[in-house]
């Protein structure tokens, strides 16, 4: 768990976010007009409390969480896809876009072996992938646990 200042919601509350207990739901949310996610680009969008990250490429479209596993950072700023894996930008953590599973684990940076401490802080877990869809000019996602 941990604490995150919700600068858009009642003047700056306090809310709590437990990471490992995602909402689900059976509701098809918009998330982003179609037009507005044009090919290799990344949005990173709220349902709730919890953040989502949709992004266009060479497969189509996928939704994740948006947030790395390792050390939550928004995957949508700076993280890099390349051959279906999205990178974390902060320690490369690397994840696997159909299915979610980790196929780097906090690697960076080698020397000194900071990314492999850094690595040990959190527990090795899959990127969520979301259900997502194209309807009526909208993309949508369908959460999933």
């Amino acid at each position: 768990m941990r604490y995150c200042k919700q600068t858009d919601i009642e003047k700056h509350q306090l809310y709590l976010i437990d990471m490992d207990s995602p909402i689900k739901d059976d509701v098809w949310h918009k998330i982003v007009k179609s037009g507005k996610l044009k090919p290799g680009k990344k949005k990173m969008k709220n349902i709730g409390f919890r953040s989502i990250m949709v992004l266009r490429d060479e497969g189509g479209l996928r939704a994740t969480d948006a947030l790395c596993r390792h050390m939550a950072w928004p995957l949508a700023y700076g993280g890099k896809v390349e051959d279906g894996c999205i990178t974390c930008p902060l320690h490369k953590t690397k994840y696997d876009l159909e299915n979610g599973q980790v196929k780097e684990w906090s690697p960076f940076p080698l020397f000194p072996l900071y990314g492999k401490i850094v690595g040990k802080m959190r527990k090795q877990s899959p990127l969520v992938i979301h259900k997502v869809r194209e309807s009526d000019g909208w993309i949508e996602v369908l959460l999933n646990d």
